[in-house]
């Protein structure tokens, strides 16, 4: 499965925002884009302005990293929800937000959706009882996810517990804590997705 590999931290940079896609690094002073707040290479700091296409594209290129998807996946997740009926921006995030590995990492069973979606291809979790190693799947209401009782002794779950306790809670996901077992109990709305992002610019940059 092609991924991307180089360094999270420099697609903050380039996006002008947190992304959060290094988990707790990301809540600490060594964050890279609050020590360097500008764009990496020789001539990140110099500001020029940008076209319309340019800011569609950054808007794009920002969710897609958010998400952690290569554009192909992106494309399709997009067509498909302009196929469907309702606001296509409010039927995009639905679709991106209902993926498995961000529900993982809504969940906070993960510090970000790349160790989400490392720890389900490797077969840590359970999706209604049953194992499930597939970060794309969509998930429906009624859906619960459970850590596999091994993998509750993970290292990382100490820490990515405590980063789910200083994000807002989740309106359409419930955890029961005892147990780490979550369930999706409504479908999310994109007032319920707090994302630094303009939904417009995404559908116009596809749209021509």
């Amino acid at each position: 499965m092609a991924r991307y590999l180089g360094p999270v931290c420099r697609l903050c940079r380039r996006e002008g925002a947190k992304l959060f896609l290094k988990g707790d690094r990301c809540y600490t002073s060594k964050c890279s884009y609050e020590r360097k707040p500008y764009s990496p290479g020789m001539h990140g700091k110099k500001k020029g302005k940008m076209s319309d296409y340019a800011l569609q594209l950054r808007e794009k290129q920002k969710v897609r990293r958010i998400y952690g998807m290569l554009e192909k996946a992106f494309v399709t997740q997009f067509d498909q929800a302009s196929a469907g009926k309702g606001v296509t921006a409010d039927m995009f995030f639905r679709r991106l937000e209902l993926r498995f590995d961000n529900v993982a990492f809504r969940m906070g069973f993960a510090g970000n959706r790349n160790e989400a979606r490392q720890l389900i291809t490797h077969g840590h979790f359970m999706v209604n009882g049953k194992p499930c190693n597939i970060p794309s799947m969509s998930m429906k209401v009624g859906d619960t996810v459970t850590l596999k009782a091994a993998s509750k002794k993970l290292a990382s779950l100490g820490k990515a517990r405590e980063i789910y306790l200083r994000r807002p809670p989740v309106a359409w996901i419930e955890v029961d804590e005892p147990s780490l077992t979550g369930k999706v109990t409504s479908l999310p709305k994109r007032d319920d997705i707090q994302l630094p992002v303009q939904d417009h610019m995404i559908v116009e940059l596809y749209s021509k």
